[in-house]
């Protein structure tokens, strides 16, 4: 075949082919676009002066009687796909569609469980009232918060093969709405800098890749150092796990953290705080002359060692960090906004003393000192790694960040709006299910090599609908997918999704 088409405008409205117009034909893909809307001005120039002979009255009844015979548009995108991704990760297992519903909603469509129904009812056809979902929720935490956190776990170790001998632990704050605290709702140091709300606190352990493995709330205005011992501890003990090395921030460890995890043998690699080592460690550390990406081990004790790295691009962002918060210090100084409160070791307020009895100063000497310490990071471990594979191990933590970010944007995690902790704590564990399947969504693109991100994946999900027409000659349901452009094309083919509906 030489691959050139012909494009040419053909009446059949009497039985037989009659062509009116050939337009031109050709191989080029351009060319033959360009050919067929030359075509479809053709048709419609015909139309006009009467050559075509259409059978509008039939036509226009054959329009009436598509359009009267729909019973049911709804958006199918999402369960496409999202839906797949719930049944491969073995969610399924929990019966109740509510819970299918509102996991694939907090994905799609994140917002408050009112504006939820809106949704399911508009774009599902979903009719529901909000006491039944408070009746699921609490349905929900009394009998299945326990099985979803397993699902997740199984699926992880069981498919995704995952490498649980070494976890990654970060907190974060999620804030209510409702200003009224409880046992539950404290005020505390918000992460948001929503200070002025209470909140709780989320504790998340995950593996090397970011993917959620298991999560603990816990009082709004409890230490962050006090919250991971007990997530670990609940961890270990519910999967009969042996051995455990635990990753987390310098934030989350005080000597007395350190002390138990080691009382509890566990093997850790935490971000160290070298300013505040001994006075004998810290002149070693100020002695080094490590060049750019160089790092070297030194022993604390017995059992723990530091690592120290040198980067010349922290060090840059450390110079400029710290400019910027004598900058700011001093503007708030001339405009007297500085009192003796302020006067403690939050960020750079570490820099402000007291002349006398009244004045507020800057303490610039030690924040010349500060700069011998730019580019300089630490990491106190007992494990006996290679100082390159502890390093690499510490930089991982940033994907527990990212999926705290996913949760809090993407999901819109917070703010809460349920005040009872068993509701909070299925919202909790909802959101936990959507943060799972939107890692297992970002797995699976990386995986097959698509450049497409989740949300722009979910972008293009929320765009496929669905038709379902009964025709008024057999009373026969017919469903379609509405494709309307190639990137919806692809994204199904991407994930093995058959573009026709049968019958329903």
């Amino acid at each position: 075949m030489s691959g050139v088409l012909s494009i040419q405008v053909i009446d059949k409205s009497t039985g037989k082919y009659k062509v009116l117009k050939t337009i031109g034909s050709s191989s080029d893909a351009k060319i033959i676009d360009q050919l067929v809307s030359q075509a479809k001005q053709e048709i419609m120039i015909l139309q006009k002066q009467g050559s075509l002979n259409f059978d509008l009255e039939k036509e226009k009844h054959l329009v009436d009687t598509f359009f009267n015979g729909i019973n049911k548009f709804e958006l199918l995108g999402p369960e496409l796909i999202l839906g797949k991704l719930f049944d491969q990760v073995g969610y399924n297992a929990i019966k109740d569609e509510l819970f299918r519903d509102l996991v694939l909603t907090r994905l799609v469509y994140p917002v408050s469980k009112l504006k939820t129904i809106d949704y399911l009812f508009k774009y599902k056809g979903i009719c529901l009232d909000i006491d039944k979902i408070y009746r699921y929720l609490d349905k929900l935490q009394k009998h299945q918060i326990t099985s979803i956190q397993e699902i997740s776990y199984h699926y992880a170790v069981g498919v995704l093969k995952s490498d649980i001998s070494i976890v990654f632990y970060d907190v974060t704050t999620l804030y209510f709405e409702a200003q009224d605290e409880d046992d539950l709702r404290k005020t505390g140091f918000n992460k948001d800098g929503k200070h002025q709300n209470p909140q709780i606190l989320l504790g998340l352990l995950i593996d090397s890749t970011g993917y959620p493995l298991a999560y603990e709330i816990f009082e709004g205005n409890k230490f962050e150092g006090h919250t991971m011992l007990p997530v670990i501890e609940a961890f270990k003990k519910k999967y009969l796990l042996k051995h455990l090395i635990i990753v987390a921030d310098a934030g989350l460890m005080s000597n007395k953290n350190i002390r138990e995890l080691q009382k509890r043998d566990y093997e850790f690699i935490i971000g160290a705080r070298i300013k505040n080592e001994s006075e004998e460690l810290k002149n070693q550390i100020l002695l080094l002359k490590l060049k750019d990406g160089e790092s070297i081990i030194l022993q604390k004790d017995t059992n723990q060692r530091i690592i120290i790295s040198y980067s010349e691009q922290r060090a840059k962002k450390d110079a400029y960090n710290r400019k910027s918060g004598i900058e700011k210090l001093e503007k708030n100084l001339n405009a007297g906004k500085l009192t003796k409160k302020h006067i403690n070791n939050k960020g750079y307020n570490k820099y402000l003393t007291l002349k006398g009895e009244i004045e507020i100063t800057i303490d610039y000497q030690k924040y010349e000192n500060d700069a011998k310490w730019d580019g300089l990071k630490g990491y106190l471990t007992n494990t006996d790694f290679p100082k390159e594979d502890i390093i690499a191990h510490y930089k991982k933590l940033w994907n527990v960040e990212k999926t705290f970010r996913i949760s809090k944007t993407d999901l819109k995690i917070r703010p809460i709006y349920h005040h009872l902790k068993r509701r909070i704590e299925s919202h909790i564990c909802i959101a936990f299910a959507a943060c799972v399947l939107y890692k297992e969504l970002e797995r699976q693109l990386k995986e097959k090599k698509s450049e497409l991100s989740p949300e722009k994946a979910i972008d293009i999900l929320k765009t496929i609908y669905s038709i379902t027409i009964t025709t008024p000659y057999s009373n026969t349901s017919y469903t379609r997918i509405l494709i309307k452009n190639e990137e919806q094309v692809q994204l199904l083919k991407m994930f093995d999704v058959e573009l026709g509906c049968p019958s329903a």
